[in-house]
């Protein structure tokens, strides 16, 4: 067995292709290591080209630790070698496999394949969750890694601990065909000619082209700039990152001043290079200001203090901004672009709209991000602002040449390529044609028709849907699928994880403040909310859930929930969901009866939004769980919307306070003193002011919005009222915008002027005469007969 010779082989036959190749070492980690030593050698690959993925210290190349494989997204290098034996997850491999170029190889240090999967790593042990252990776990996605590399082209393996050669890694090496770019002629052209000279493929220079729109138009020698949108999409490697960099040159040329967000600053550092080399060739980049040269953090340095810029000659520029300060558009930027998209929650993307002119450009396979569900989740958002839209995609790769058999491996091995059931399918599915069903982990394993489409399906539901989840919905063992199914076809999927039933011990351990990994809602309630028994109750969480695009608003949601429901009543205490609050989302889960317990106080990291959690209880058990922090959720929720809570957007805090029981039907009136009354009765017919006693206003509101679903329907339909009416309330009913007004001004304690302005009143007076009628509308429903509210109306309406 000659490792060198065998890897000289390999990097021949990709260097002719201008493909890559994949070796395979397998056996004991210090002998795969000394082996992958000699085949970097072997193929005469230089160590400044060579990045090692792997948890051990030590060598001579650039080593990488597994957890930061990451930071190599973007990033190109002719050798990558990834220790498989320590921190090894599917993440890690859909990080690391796009980074080799064309030519070059992926050195996969790998246990012995025979045994791999029944010798659990760092990852699968991540996967015992409580009350399951390490021997619950499967190894169908470490089984199915092993016989992709056995049976794909240009894979070759070598037992390094036999030493003998299982597969050479053969491919066909026919040759590489390469589009040429296309250069519009002059007149149709309004980027330089070297912007397009520097594209690779046709695609490249077709996507440039569409970029050009986000140009200032000039009509009768005058600059406007009409609201303008392009959406990029591609796979990995197809150059849009470059695309982006060229054309934010060319708008920097002619006197543009963009604005470049992505995940990092170092994912959008080919975006730069590219940049800067065509301003360089178009003599536009002048030197340097003493400013600039100074670096953020001096005294020097300008407002862009902290960013990323180069400057054009004609004083246009280009700049970096992170994302949680690019949604204020700092600057006022001509044109924002925006790499890696689907990794953004669709709240910040929304944002960037009210740029003039705005380019998106995201991955649609591969770990960046799920690009479909970008483009589904995103795309009604797109299409209700006022941009002109041009959408257009890459498919040739530049990293290397078309038909690489590693990339489509990587597609086979993660799913990367996964997509539900085309639309022609289910089109016609609905709730009384479909059929629910249970689908166990080792029928996903089988079948990889149904696989792909269970997991395409929720890719589309998750913007962040990773190589990870792939794992997890095979071997986690506190995992459950339930799928919907029109004449065979997937057409809704559920993603279920088992929570709770945990011992006395591991709940007091959780209180204490030790994390227990896969139990959401216990955590949070015992955690966070002290509740020391909330981990007994046995629940089931929805992960995640979704249906098919061409069969949406049908109920088939529901359906899938109602089957779920009538699975496990019997079996669960309660089923819940977390997620990031939308006002159609809330209401969603409130139609199925599903009840707030708790809002969030930050905002979630990859929705942007708060998070809600709700429970729909099942048994004695799931109700007493339920009822408790419902009652502790009324009981807190006054003073967390003043404070933590005071930007949550008011239909989102309705929605919460809404589905959220009422408790004591008992008590159909708040508890307030008699001056209180006086008060509220001041305001709503007198002179009385709000600030005279804000507490009673709020508890007032409360019991106003809260549980309001449960309430007899409200006029105007869902939500209360008509919005906008502003000539008072029927029958004690509030208005749309009269919930509104009470959630921003007393519950959120926001400034009249901040209240009349995000409502749309003219003024503060016309908001306060507004708050009178929503207060004299509270009078009528909760102060109705009472003797001092009577008596002080008689006083002021005679």
């Amino acid at each position: 067995m000659d490792v060198a010779a065998i890897a000289a082989d390999l990097r021949a036959a990709a260097q002719r292709t201008g493909h890559r190749r994949l070796l395979v070492l397998s056996g004991e980690r210090s002998a795969c290591i000394d082996a992958a030593f000699d085949a970097v050698e072997g193929a005469d690959i230089p160590d400044a080209e060579t990045t090692i993925v792997t948890a051990q210290a030590g060598f001579r190349f650039d080593r990488v630790k597994p957890k930061r494989a990451g930071d190599l997204l973007g990033a190109t290098r002719t050798a990558v070698i990834c220790d498989a034996h320590e921190d090894f997850s599917p993440n890690v491999l859909g990080r690391l496999v796009g980074v080799v170029d064309g030519g070059g190889l992926f050195v996969l240090l790998a246990p012995p394949l025979d045994s791999w999967a029944v010798r659990p790593g760092t990852f699968e042990r991540s996967l015992a969750v409580p009350p399951h252990g390490i021997e619950d776990v499967g190894g169908r996605f470490r089984e199915r890694l092993v016989s992709t590399l056995r049976s794909h082209p240009g894979v070759a393996i070598i037992d390094v601990d036999g030493e003998t050669v299982e597969r050479p890694g053969d491919a066909p090496e026919s040759p590489p065909l390469r589009s040429a770019p296309i250069v519009p002629v002059d007149g149709a052209r309004r980027f330089p000619r070297s912007a397009y000279d520097a594209c690779l493929t046709a695609d490249q220079s077709r996507a440039l082209s569409a970029l050009e729109a986000l140009l200032p138009a000039e009509s009768g020698g005058t600059a406007t700039r009409p609201r303008r949108a392009v959406v990029v999409e591609a796979d990995r490697g197809r150059g849009k990152s470059s695309a982006a960099g060229l054309a934010g040159a060319s708008l920097a040329a002619a006197g543009c001043d963009v604005l470049v967000t992505a995940p990092s600053r170092r994912s959008a550092a080919d975006v730069f290079a590219r940049a800067r080399e065509l301003l360089d060739d178009l003599n536009a980049h002048p030197p340097a200001t003493d400013a600039e040269r100074a670096g953020p953090g001096t005294a020097a340095a300008d407002a862009d203090t902290g960013t990323d810029r180069l400057r054009a000659a004609g004083g246009g520029r280009v700049r970096f901004v992170p994302p949680a300060e690019a949604t204020s558009l700092p600057g006022d930027p001509d044109v924002v672009l925006v790499d890696e998209a689907a990794a953004f929650p669709v709240r910040r993307l929304a944002a960037f709209l009210d740029a003039p002119g705005v380019a998106f450009f995201t991955t649609v396979h591969g770990y960046e991000g799920a690009g479909r569900g970008f483009s589904v989740r995103f795309r009604e958002r797109l299409e209700s602002a006022d941009h002109d839209v041009t959408d257009v995609s890459l498919r040739e790769p530049i990293r290397y040449a078309p038909g690489d058999p590693i990339e489509s491996w990587a597609f086979r091995a993660l799913c990367f390529d996964a997509r539900p059931p085309v639309d022609e399918l289910v089109a016609e599915a609905s709730p009384s044609s479909v059929t629910y069903r249970a689908v166990p982990s080792e029928e996903l394993d089988d079948d990889e028709h149904l696989l792909r489409a269970v997991f395409g399906l929720l890719v589309l539901a998750h913007y962040r849907t990773e190589p990870d989840d792939l794992a997890r919905l095979l071997d986690a063992p506190n995992l459950r699928v339930r799928v919907l199914e029109h004449d065979g076809h997937v057409v809704s999927v559920a993603l279920l994880a088992r929570e709770g039933g945990l011992d006395a011990d591991l709940r007091r351990e959780m209180y204490e403040g030790a994390r227990v990994r896969g139990n959401m809602l216990p955590d949070v309630f015992t955690s966070q909310l002290r509740d020391e028994d909330a981990g007994a109750p046995v629940g089931y969480r929805v992960v995640r859930i979704a249906t098919h695009h061409a069969a949406r608003s049908r109920g088939l949601g529901s359906e899938l929930l109602d089957g779920i429901r009538a699975e496990f009543d019997g079996e669960a205490d309660y089923l819940g969901v977390g997620y990031g609050a939308t006002p159609d989302l809330l209401s969603f889960w409130a139609d199925n009866g599903y009840e707030t317990v708790h809002l969030s106080t930050t905002r979630n990291a990859a929705s942007g939004e708060y998070s809600a959690l709700m429970l729909d209880p099942l048994s004695t058990a799931g109700r007493r769980l339920c009822t408790r922090h419902a009652r502790w959720f009324r009981e807190r929720v006054g003073g967390v919307l003043a404070d933590h809570l005071r930007d949550a957007d008011p239909d989102v805090v309705r929605g919460a306070l809404a589905a959220c029981p009422p408790g004591d039907r008992d008590a159909p009136r708040p508890d307030l003193s008699e001056h209180e009354w006086r008060v509220v009765v001041g305001a709503a017919v007198g002179p009385g002011q709000y600030a005279s006693a804000p507490d009673a206003f709020r508890r007032l509101a409360l019991a106003a919005l809260v549980g309001r679903r449960r309430q007899a329907p409200e006029r105007g339909g869902e939500g209360g009222g008509r919005d906008g009416d502003e000539s008072g309330s029927e029958g004690g009913r509030l208005t749309l915008r009269e919930e509104r007004l009470l959630v921003r001004k007393v519950l959120q304690t926001q400034p009249w002027d901040v209240v009349a302005d995000e409502l749309g009143y003219v003024s503060e007076r016309q908001c306060m005469r507004a708050f009178g009628a929503a207060c004299a509308s509270l009078l009528e429903r909760f102060g109705s007969g009472l003797e001092v509210v009577v008596a002080e109306r008689e006083r002021f309406e005679g």
